[in-house]
């Protein structure tokens, strides 16, 4: 089958996939509860939480950036920026994020010279610095607030407490290595090859401000229906993100339902629930389907192009 129609048909899936998302999401509603519920959290709310959701994509594109100097290449930050947004944006809904992200990604960077290769590692990068990301902000949270973590997590608060150390051990103890290690870690069959210790400092901070962004982005949506804090909000929103991580589901859906509903009650979580999912998920969603479109449409003309020259 030609690549020009494999690649067709892959928008289409994107596109289909991503329309019986939004069918499934919001079928357990219905409207009046929906327009109801969104319709009580004040603008000044929803539009702090979309710039929350702009800052969560900066720092993602940052991701791909420290993962290009990682395997050595050299990228505009606007390409980078491109990949990373697009394949994101689709893979946020889709779910099993490696995969699908991984496959947009590769659709961008091997135009740009990359080998397969080096995909590989960028998506395995960008997925160690998610987990660097998760565990340190995991790891604040419960330091500042070991009750509210310990009532969440369910542990004691001194397992809380514990955890936290834990967490941001790991974190930091990742950082050292890289300073000291030179060549590959290898864990049981997986073989992952350090970064240098600037790069690895900048995955710490890169993810952690990612998860901070996209908690305060709930934050903001939850306080219009209660009082919780916000870095009770980061933690229940952390624990929920790992179980999404780990089973897969696409979008989370689901698990925001719990943690929502955990923080305020399933009266109240529907219309938080609706406008975190509205503004993270689906609002960057078909910006993400037609910057693909068009990128598709460009290489395809541009083979056709080079093709009608060959001939000439």
């Amino acid at each position: 089958m030609p690549k020009k129609i494999i690649a067709r048909l892959f928008i289409f899936a994107a596109i289909g996939v991503a329309a019986w998302l939004i069918h499934r999401t919001l079928r357990r509603y219905t409207f009046d509860e929906i327009v109801g519920s969104v319709l009580q959290i004040p603008l000044g709310h929803l539009l702090t939480g979309i710039g929350f959701v702009f800052l969560s994509y900066f720092w993602l594109t940052l991701f791909d950036t420290l993962a290009v100097r990682y395997v050595g290449q050299k990228l505009p930050y606007r390409q980078v920026a491109l990949a990373s947004f697009t394949s994101l944006s689709i893979g946020h809904n889709v779910g099993v994020a490696a995969l699908s992200s991984g496959a947009v990604r590769y659709r961008f960077y091997s135009r740009w010279g990359l080998s397969v290769e080096q995909v590989a590692k960028i998506i395995l990068f960008c997925g160690v610095t998610v987990g660097l990301g998760l565990m340190t902000l995991a790891g604040l949270c419960c330091l500042i607030m070991p009750e509210s973590a310990a009532r969440i997590i369910g542990l004691s608060e001194t397992g809380a407490v514990l955890l936290g150390i834990a967490c941001l051990a790991a974190a930091t103890g990742y950082v050292i290595l890289a300073g000291f290690l030179r060549g590959a870690l290898r864990l049981f069959r997986w073989s992952f090859e350090m970064p240098p210790l600037s790069i690895a400092a900048g995955q710490v901070v890169v993810g952690t401000a990612n998860f901070l962004c996209v908690s305060a982005c709930l934050h903001q949506l939850v306080l219009a229906f209660g009082n919780s804090g916000f870095f009770e909000t980061a933690t229940a929103y952390v624990g929920a993100n790992l179980t999404a991580l780990v089973s897969h589901v696409p979008g989370g859906i689901g698990v925001l339902e719990a943690t929502i509903a955990f923080l305020l009650g399933q009266s109240a979580s529907i219309g938080a629930l609706i406008a975190f999912r509205a503004i993270y998920f689906f609002l960057p969603l078909p910006l993400g389907l037609i910057s693909l479109s068009i990128a598709e449409f460009l290489r395809w003309d541009n083979a056709r192009s080079m093709a009608s020259k060959a001939k000439t």
